[in-house]
């Protein structure tokens, strides 16, 4: 070697680096999800290289016949250099010539790992390979890559013989670390079989649709073959792999039985018969035989999930965003294609399946008036695993969907999907709850729920006025009542006057302990919006786009005891070593009380039981909680959860406004899908998980509350009504009475002033003017009291006889004294007198 390239290229020899380390090649990151019994099934991968790597027993024996045979049949014979072929290569080298055949199996094991390495540092999602106007360019990424594959396979001058050098030196090493068992079957899980077909395992299963360890002896030659120049020997493309030098086309297709390869694989074939390792009627019978591949795709990315996509989706974009898959953007991306990752997700098909199948069932995919969506997803309670996660869409990540589908992910928000969440409704009436208890307010406090104009409300410690009347579902009136009352029937007047006594702030801040944000991302801090970011008297009644996910985690809480987890996607993460990954950050913490909770809890247990959400409940008998949600005509919402899994449901327009009732799906009105289809996803959760009763209610925060009542006699109907509506009574008027009062003046109420329940129903009776009140005549002589009498007003006098006797004296009136009677009303008098002898006819007593 020296006397043909000089001694320039031993000293080169001796200072190439001798410490070649295989790093682990590129695969495809896998998506794993269980069903209930433990069993796993792979939902997606996602690669640049479609590897599967094999152990050296995982083959079929042919194919190391094949490969040996045609690249290196002294392979187990060197140590890592043909000394004769290498030789020659470098007089060709030397003369500005290629030589090939010259590179062993470990050479080229070599030279596949330097391409390899080159390839991982050369990512798709690099800033070198975007143009002008920051999109991705593919052919600047594919000139990067055949310049990895040119720099390493370099064969000509100096480059090349140095190229040579460094193969050879690391060759000789890797020989003594490794056996040739492990080189031989690295090299054919590194080897490129075209396009992004890498490792003999994926080639086997895209190729001929069986795994590497059934080839026979027409494919294992085949495939031998094609690793000399994969590309152009591919067999998955029909109209021709290769073009024609001389007529510029299209060559090596189905129709010419794929010509090129099939001459490279009888090559192969020659050289097994002369090596012994195939008879010679195995020969002409594989000789005979055509290529026929038997191609089956391999897909990656969400669609292949189908309808899991969307949770595929959602947990996509975690590993696209979350730092625990590399600190930037395009770390994560690597991470993603080529990491090699296999991600045990939370998803459990069975609760997945029948969360489909419902949604199937029931939801429409395209409707033909309105852009119609709906998403379910179930969380695990006490861990906010998520279960399930469907929608009525099919998903499709092209420019131009088709309608009914979508990549958006309508469960997530903006940063997990695309989606920015919808209008909830009443179901976020949850927080006004939470924050009246955590104050000290009782459930069964009564207040105006009645409809009226409102105002003011206090927000973040200022007081505002409001002008807007709130009207209820249905337009009804509203009443008097207790939140018990209100949530079970989700007034919104009565919340409304629930928020009066707090702060629209702090019931925000309540659904920011909970987890929720707004379904957008904030342009101000580049994280989702937060909800205390804006504070209106609308929030109250669910005004704000907030996600079904963070809903459903929200009423995970209460059925937690207060304790609120994170929602999670990711169960486990095993690295291409066999070890496991740090997960995404995750964190459960008490955000509100247990006693909190329970009451809470208590009072959500009255929608499913007689209340709005009644139609939801699951006939099994398990106890569960919720809260119905519409907003306006356009979105609808149900939450119900047991103390084991909650269930959200969102039903609406993706887009524009239409009127959910006017159209209908599969049979039922829009407005009531999302009933059924909760119905039947917690149905099958407490199949599957069960439930317990829930924690009973805080004593105090469930007491009847006593008020002053105050007293309004003598006040007009406005003012008393308002009096007492003020401190928190329902006024009934009632028939005018008689009172000396002017007419509309309240003469009488009942109950009368003094401490009663809170929110009591009070009846008020005006005066009817014609009334007078009977004067107080006792001890008077009878004429005084006649005078009295009449100037009462009171003329129709009925006297006892006992009046005509001297002295007489008024002893009794009936009515009595102080009573409001009507001016024709007959006053009898009964009188005492003396008759001059000492002998009194009264009824007192004579001594």
């Amino acid at each position: 070697m020296t006397g043909l390239t000089g001694s320039a290229a031993v000293d080169l020899f001796e200072d190439i680096p001798n410490d070649l380390k295989p790093d682990a090649p590129m695969e495809p990151t896998t998506l794993w999800a269980s069903h209930s019994d433990g069993r796993t099934e792979k939902l997606a991968s996602f690669y640049d290289q479609n590897r599967i790597p094999v152990t050296y027993d995982q083959v079929a024996p042919i194919l190391y016949d094949a490969i040996l045979s045609s690249e290196d049949k002294t392979f187990y014979e060197h140590s890592g250099i043909n000394l004769g072929a290498t030789a020659k290569a470098l007089v060709d080298y030397a003369k500005g010539t290629s030589s090939r055949g010259a590179s062993t199996i470990s050479q080229q094991y070599v030279k596949n790992v330097l391409v390899q390495r080159c390839e991982k540092e050369t990512s798709p999602n690099d800033a070198e390979f975007k143009d002008d106007a920051g999109n991705y360019d593919p052919q600047k990424y594919q000139d990067a890559l055949l310049a990895c594959w040119t720099d390493a396979t370099n064969a000509s001058g100096t480059e090349g013989m140095k190229r040579k050098l460094q193969e050879m030196r690391y060759a000789l090493q890797i020989e003594k670390e490794y056996s040739k068992n492990d080189i031989l079957v690295g090299y054919l899980n590194l080897s490129n079989f075209g396009g992004t077909t890498y490792g003999i395992e994926a080639a086997s299963q895209y190729y001929y649709s069986v795994p590497a360890a059934n080839l026979n002896i027409n494919q294992a030659a085949t495939l031998a073959g094609m690793v000399q120049n994969p590309n152009s020997y591919r067999i998955d493309m029909p109209n021709g792999s290769m073009t024609d030098t001389k007529t510029g086309t299209l060559i090596n297709s189905a129709a010419d039985g794929y010509s090129q390869t099939l001459d490279r694989r009888n090559y192969v074939l020659g050289r097994l018969l002369a090596d012994g390792k195939i008879t010679q009627e195995q020969y002409d019978t594989t000789l005979a035989e055509p290529i026929i591949p038997a191609i089956n795709p391999a897909q990656q990315g969400c669609a292949a999930a189908v309808k899991n996509a969307y949770f595929c989706q959602y947990v996509k974009s975690i590993i696209k965003s979350d730092p625990a898959f590399g600190e930037t953007e395009a770390e994560r991306l690597n991470t993603l294609q080529r990491g090699g990752l296999d991600i045990y997700t939370t998803l459990n098909l069975d609760i997945q399946q029948a969360a489909v199948d419902t949604m199937t069932a029931h939801v429409v995919a395209s409707h033909p008036n309105l852009t119609l969506g709906a998403a379910g997803v179930q969380l695990e309670v006490g861990t906010s695993r998520i279960l399930s996660m469907t929608q009525n869409t099919d998903f499709n990540e092209t420019a131009n969907p088709a309608p009914g589908q979508s990549a958006q992910v309508y469960a997530a928000d903006q940063m997990h999907g695309s989606s920015t969440g919808k209008e909830v409704g009443s179901t976020y009436k949850l927080f006004t709850l939470l924050d009246w208890l955590e104050q000290g307010h009782s459930v069964n406090e009564v207040l105006n729920g009645t409809f009226r104009l409102i105002t003011p409300f206090t927000i973040c410690g200022e007081t505002h006025s409001n002008n807007h009347k709130f009207e209820n579902s249905g337009k009804v009136g509203g009443y008097t009542g207790t939140p018990m009352r209100f949530t079970a029937s989700s007034l919104n007047t009565g919340y409304l006057a629930m928020a009066q006594q707090l702060d629209i702030c702090d019931i925000n801040k309540m659904a920011e302990r909970l987890g929720v944000t707004l379904g957008n991302v904030d342009p101000d801090t580049g994280a989702l919006e937060a909800v205390t970011k804006s504070n209106n008297v609308g929030d109250v009644i669910g005004s704000k786009n907030v996600t079904p996910l963070a809903m459903a985690g929200a009423y995970a809480t209460v059925a937690n005891k207060g304790i609120y987890c994170t929602p999670r996607a990711i169960d486990k993460i095993v690295k291409q070593d066999g070890t496991e990954m740090k997960l995404p950050e995750s964190s459960c913490e008490q955000a509100i009380s247990p006693e909190v909770a329970a009451t809470a809890a208590y009072a959500l247990a009255g929608v499913m039981n007689g209340g709005t959400g009644g139609a939801a409940r699951p006939n099994d008998g398990i106890p569960v909680i919720g809260k119905t949600g519409t907003h306006e005509t356009t979105q609808t919402m149900m939450v119900e959860s047991s103390t084991k899994v909650t269930t959200a449901v969102w039903v609406g327009n993706v887009i524009g406004d239409g009127v959910l009732r006017d159209f209908s799906s599969n049979g039922t009105r829009l407005n009531s899908l999302r009933f059924p289809i909760a119905k039947d996803m917690q149905t099958t959760a407490n199949a599957w998980y069960l439930g317990d009763e829930f924690p009973g209610p805080d004593k105090n925060l469930t007491r009847t509350i006593l008020r002053d009542l105050p007293n309004v006699v003598g006040k007009t109907i406005d003012d008393a009504t308002k009096t007492l509506e003020d401190a928190g009574f329902t006024v009934t008027l009632g028939a005018p009475t008689d009172s000396n009062l002017p007419a509309d003046q309240i003469a009488a109420q009942s109950p009368g002033a003094g401490k009663i329940a809170g929110g009591a129903t009070v009846t008020i009776s005006p005066s009817n003017g014609q009334g007078a009140t009977v004067p107080d005549v006792i001890g008077d002589k009878a004429s005084k009291a006649q005078s009295e009498l009449a100037s009462a007003g009171l003329s129709n006098l009925s006297w006892d006889a006992s009046c005509g006797l001297p002295n007489a004296e008024v002893e009794s009136t009936n009515p009595t004294a102080g009573t409001a009677v009507n001016r024709s009303a007959t006053i009898s008098v009964v009188c005492s007198a003396d008759d001059g002898n000492g002998n009194g006819n009264g009824n007192g007593n004579d001594d």
